[in-house]
C-alpha cells in the first residue's frame, strides 16, 4: 500500500475506535457515560426490592459500594460510580448473571446500558453522568455455583 493510503488507513482506524468509545460512554459531552437521563430520574421512585434468600447455608455474594462511598453525602456529577462483587468459599461471579435496575416506578432495567462495564470484580464508570436529585439501584447477581446476592446502591446528586 502506498504511504498516503497507509496514512489514511490508520487515521480512519483512529476515528472508528474513537466513535466506538464516544458510543460505548453514551455519546455524552467530556467523555461520561450517561447512566441515568434526566426523564428517567424524572420519575416516582420505588421501594428496594425483597431479596427472599432460603436454600444454600453458604455464604451468599455481595456488592460493596466503593464509590460514591457510603454516607458522601451529595456528590457532583460526573462521579465515579464503583462496586465491588465479592463472592465467597472459592467461587466467582457470573457477569452474565448481573442485573442492575434503577428503583423507579415503573423500575427501569439499565443492565444492557452499563454491560460494558461490568465484570467478574463488579462494575467501575469513571465518569458517570447523572441527573441532581436521589438515586437507587438494586444490583443483582449470582455466583458460578448459582447463589444469589444482591445489593442496594444509593447517592444523591447536586451540580
Amino acid at each position: 500500500m502506498p504511504n498516503g493510503l497507509v496514512a489514511i488507513h490508520k487515521l480512519s482506524a483512529s476515528i472508528a475506535a474513537g466513535l466506538f468509545a464516544w458510543l460505548v460512554m453514551g455519546g455524552s459531552q467530556a467523555g461520561a457515560f450517561q447512566l441515568v437521563t434526566s426523564e428517567e430520574a424524572a420519575l416516582p421512585a420505588r421501594s428496594v426490592p425483597l431479596l427472599e434468600l432460603r436454600g444454600s447455608p453458604t455464604r451468599r455474594p455481595i456488592v460493596v459500594v466503593i464509590s460514591p462511598a457510603p454516607g458522601a453525602g451529595l456528590v457532583h456529577s460526573p462521579l465515579e460510580l464503583k462496586l465491588e462483587f465479592r463472592a465467597f468459599g472459592g467461587s466467582k461471579i457470573d457477569p452474565d448473571s448481573v442485573v442492575v435496575t434503577y428503583l423507579k416506578d415503573p423500575a427501569i432495567d439499565i443492565t444492557q446500558r452499563i454491560t460494558p462495564f461490568i465484570s467478574t470484580g463488579g462494575i467501575t464508570i469513571t465518569q458517570a453522568d447523572v441527573p441532581p436529585g436521589k438515586h437507587e439501584f438494586w444490583v443483582q447477581l449470582r455466583d458460578k455455583n448459582g447463589r444469589l446476592g444482591g445489593g442496594e446502591v444509593s447517592f444523591q446528586v447536586t451540580r
